[in-house]
């Protein structure tokens, strides 16, 4: 959900016609995309307590993986919005509409039919770079089999259960994404 409002107002302001500030989202876009996930979960957790920001383990893993997958999700919006007829625009602002409405009424719901597919394939990334968060002591699904492990001295079996929840996952979001398509194939262009 984080990384949903991050990429929504990242393209909100790429899109705003402010050059500055669409300079500064492009620039952030492409230093995220262009550094691994786990360099931003370690700088978020131990690079920021030196300028003043401590986060304890579960905000700081919340942050950069929504911080993460913002940038992502603002990639797939703007090629999204990019898909639309630009006389949409022209005919919402000729009509009246504020640009608040136009993004509301007009360009969200059809840019969200548009990158399902690729905000589900975002969604199920995000799930699996969540066990980069163990790194930071936060004990998730990757981080219990490591526990249990050293007990059990079992590394199969458990390492393969693990494997299978988070396909169990990921295809559980998957088979949701293509109902949704489904249900919404009649508002596609």
């Amino acid at each position: 959900m984080v990384g949903l409002i991050v990429g929504v107002v990242l393209t909100f302001i790429r899109q705003s016609g402010l050059p500055e500030l669409s300079s500064v989202v492009a620039l952030y876009v492409s230093f995220i995309r262009g550094t691994p996930g786990l360099i931003q979960v370690l700088i978020v957790y131990y690079a920021l307590p030196t300028i003043g920001l401590n986060l304890a383990p579960l905000p700081a893993g919340i942050v950069a993986l929504g911080m993460n997958s913002g940038a992502y999700v603002s990639e797939i919006l703007r090629g999204g919005l990019a898909a639309l007829p630009l006389g949409q625009i022209e005919a919402a602002r000729s009509m009246g509409m504020s640009t608040f409405l136009i993004w509301r009424r007009i360009l969200l719901p059809q840019v969200l039919v548009i990158v399902l597919p690729p905000l589900t394939g975002e969604f199920i990334s995000l799930l699996k770079a969540s066990s980069l968060l163990s790194v930071i002591t936060i004990v998730e699904l990757t981080r219990s089999a490591q526990r249990i492990v050293a007990i059990t001295y079992q590394p199969i079996e458990l390492y393969v259960a693990a494997a299978m929840l988070y396909f169990a996952m990921c295809f559980t979001l998957a088979s949701i994404s293509r109902k949704l398509e489904k249900l919404t194939a009649a508002y596609r262009l």
